[in-house]
Formats: C-alpha cells, sequence, structure tokens
C-alpha cells in the first residue's frame, strides 16, 4: 500500500520538453513569467515608460528632416546629394 502512494506522490502534471535548444529556452521564461505576479506588474510598468520615452523622443528630438528639406518629393536624391557632399 505504500508503493502505491509514492507512485501517486511521483506524478506530476509537467509536459515532457521539446529536445531543440530554442525551445527549451523558449519554456524557460514561458514558465518563470508565467508564475510571476509583482514582476509581470513591473515588467509592463517597465514597457509602458520606453514606449513612452521613445514616442517623446521621435517626436521631439528626432523632426523629420528629409521630408522637409528635400524638394518636390525626391527624397533619394536629397539622401545621395547630401551624402556626395559630405
Amino acid at each position: 500500500m505504500q508503493k502505491k502512494k509514492d507512485k501517486n506522490l511521483m506524478k506530476t502534471d509537467v509536459k515532457p520538453m521539446k529536445k531543440g535548444l530554442l525551445s527549451q529556452i523558449f519554456h524557460l521564461y514561458y514558465d518563470g513569467f508565467r508564475t510571476m505576479t509583482l514582476g509581470k506588474t513591473l515588467w509592463t510598468i517597465i514597457l509602458i515608460k520606453l514606449a513612452i520615452i521613445f514616442l517623446v523622443l521621435k517626436l521631439f528630438f528626432f523632426p523629420d528632416f528629409i521630408n522637409t528639406n528635400s524638394k518636390n518629393g525626391d527624397k533619394a536624391g536629397f539622401v545621395s546629394k547630401e551624402i556626395l557632399n559630405r
């Protein structure tokens, strides 16, 4: 009777992992993020902050220089002229 209890204790719901390296890496991160509670919230906050930072940088610090300085929509001509003249 004791052996039956031991066998039942050994059963788990863990699926066997595939043998590929990429699959093992994926499952490592997938299982890690699945069991996180506080970490999910922190990663969400970090990703939202990064998105806001990059949107602000794009809008205010990197203006569309090619469109404003190219004549008649000739972007390729403007870029090639700038590359050759510098």
